[in-house]
C-alpha cells in the first residue's frame, strides 16, 4: 500500500493548503522587506528623505563592505556575540536554578520574593557607574550588565511556570509515596518546559539589550561601540549599518531557539 493511501483525501487536502499557507506567509514576509527596503532607496535617492539623515540602504551595504575589508566587523560582531551568549548562558542557568530553589523552600521564596521584584523595576542603567568600578572597562562590565538584565526575568518566568503546576498532580504524587526531588523531575521541570522555551525567546531580546547597553557604557569594541561611535561623529551610516547587523545576529540567535523548541518538541510528541 502506498503511503498516500494511508490517509483519507480530506487529511491531505488539509495538510496541502497548510503547506501553501506557510509558503504564502513566508513570500509575503520576504516581500515586505523588499518591498519597504526598495521604497526607502528610492525616497532616498529622489530626496524624498534625507540620506545623510536616514541613509540608504546601498550606503549601509557600502559601509559594510568597507568594515569587511578592514577586518573591523567580525571584531567587532565577534566581540559582540560572546558577551551576548555568555550573558545569556549565565542568566538562564542561574535564572531556572534561583526558580527551582524557590519552589523547593517556600520561605526562601517568600524571604527574596521582594526583593526580586525590586531589582525587576529597577532601571539597570543606573548601576553603570558602580558596575565599571567593579569589574572595571571592559568585558567584564558588559558581560554582568546582560546578566542582570536577564536574570531576574529569567527567575520570574520559571518562578510563575513552577507554580503554575497544578497541586492536585503534586498531591496524586506524595500520595503515591514520590519525594521532593522525584516531583521536581518527573512533574514540575516537564510541565514547565514550555515556559523554559518562551523564556529563552525572551532572554534573547533581553541578552542583546543587556549588551548593547553595557557597550554604550563601556567598550572599545563591538557593535554598541559603532553606534556610539557614529553617532558621535555623525557617520549615520555607520550608525544604520550597525543596526540592521545587530538586527540579523538577533534574528539568528532567536531562529535557534526556536529550531531547539521544533526539535524538542517533536521529541516530547514521540
Amino acid at each position: 500500500m502506498k503511503t498516500n493511501e494511508k490517509y483519507s483525501k480530506e487529511h491531505l487536502l488539509y495538510v496541502n493548503n497548510r503547506r501553501k499557507n506557510k509558503f504564502f506567509i513566508i513570500a509575503m514576509r520576504f516581500l515586505v522587506l523588499a518591498a519597504f527596503i526598495s521604497l526607502w532607496e528610492i525616497l532616498s535617492a529622489v530626496g524624498a528623505i534625507d540620506s545623510f539623515l536616514m541613509s540608504s540602504p546601498s550606503r549601509i551595504i557600502k559601509t559594510v563592505k568597507n568594515l569587511v575589508v578592514t577586518g573591523n566587523l567580525w571584531m567587532h560582531v565577534g566581540t559582540t556575540l560572546y558577551e551576548t551568549v555568555v550573558g545569556f548562558l549565565i542568566a538562564t542557568a542561574l535564572g531556572t536554578a534561583i526558580a527551582v530553589a524557590f519552589w523547593w523552600s517556600e520561605n526562601l521564596r517568600k524571604i527574596f520574593e521582594p526583593y526580586v521584584i525590586v531589582l525587576n523595576s529597577l532601571p539597570k542603567i543606573a548601576l553603570g557607574p558602580i558596575i565599571i568600578v567593579w569589574f572595571g572597562s571592559g568585558t567584564k562590565s558588559i558581560v554582568f550588565m546582560t546578566v542582570i538584565i536577564t536574570l531576574i526575568v529569567t527567575i520570574i518566568t520559571m518562578q510563575n511556570a513552577f507554580l503554575s503546576c497544578g497541586k492536585g498532580k503534586i498531591m496524586l504524587m506524595k500520595s503515591m509515596g514520590a519525594n521532593k526531588f522525584q516531583i521536581l523531575s518527573k512533574l514540575i521541570l516537564p510541565h514547565s518546559f514550555p515556559s523554559f522555551i518562551s523564556c529563552l525567546k525572551i532572554n534573547v531580546g533581553m541578552a542583546w539589550i543587556g549588551s548593547i547597553m553595557g557597550e554604550y557604557l563601556t567598550s572599545k569594541q563591538g557593535i554598541g561601540y559603532l553606534i556610539v561611535y557614529g553617532g558621535q561623529v555623525f557617520k549615520l551610516d555607520l550608525v544604520m549599518a550597525s543596526t540592521v547587523i545587530l538586527c540579523v545576529l538577533a534574528g539568528g540567535m532567536y531562529a535557534l531557539v526556536a529550531l531547539l523548541e521544533k526539535k524538542t518538541t517533536r521529541k516530547r510528541e514521540r
